[in-house]
């Protein structure tokens, strides 16, 4: 608990709602994006991961407290376990959903302006290629062609993540929502 001591009362409520943000579209997002990934034989969650990551690169600039981007993705891992949602990756879920926000954290260490778009870019596009990289390895088991090939679609969806990531931040702050 003395970790969440750092964190006021909004922070720890844009966390929760960040999470469940990027949980809620999944659902949404995986369909559409399978239509385009299961032709090209490419894993679907490296193309669409972009749109999940980007909920985190959210959180370190609207929080911007270490550590928010990693409770995102910690906070979406137990709510996945708890309810069952183990999908084909099972207890690697809490290991898939945890790393990429702790390489969203590393990234954002690069930037002093995390509400930037080359901040949002970086940080989405690392967590994505993080998360895709552990489900290559450890779930697919791909060989090095075809994981090049996933990694290299996760950066492409990263970056548009973090271009939306950015979009979105800016609203935000034009309409005072943050």
């Amino acid at each position: 608990m003395k970790m969440l001591s750092r964190y006021s009362s909004q922070d720890l409520l844009y966390i929760a709602v960040l999470s469940a943000m990027g949980f809620a579209i999944k659902p949404i997002v995986t369909p559409l994006v399978h239509l385009i990934s299961a032709p090209l034989m490419i894993p679907g969650g490296s193309l669409a991961g972009g749109f999940y990551m980007m909920w985190l690169a959210l959180a370190v600039a609207i929080v911007n407290k270490p550590g928010a981007a990693f409770l995102v993705g910690l906070v979406q891992a137990i709510v996945m376990i708890s309810l069952g949602f183990f999908g084909s990756h099972g207890a690697v879920s809490l290991i898939s959903y945890t790393l990429p926000g702790i390489s969203a954290e590393l990234a954002a260490f690069l930037f002093r302006k995390k509400d930037s778009v080359e901040a949002q870019t970086a940080i989405c596009t690392s967590a994505n290629v993080t998360g895709a990289f552990i489900v290559t390895l450890l779930i697919m088991r791909l060989a090095f062609i075809p994981m090049m090939i996933s990694l290299i679609a996760a950066a492409v969806s990263g970056i548009t993540g973090g271009i939306i990531s950015y979009l979105l931040l800016k609203k935000l702050k034009k309409y005072r929502i943050i």
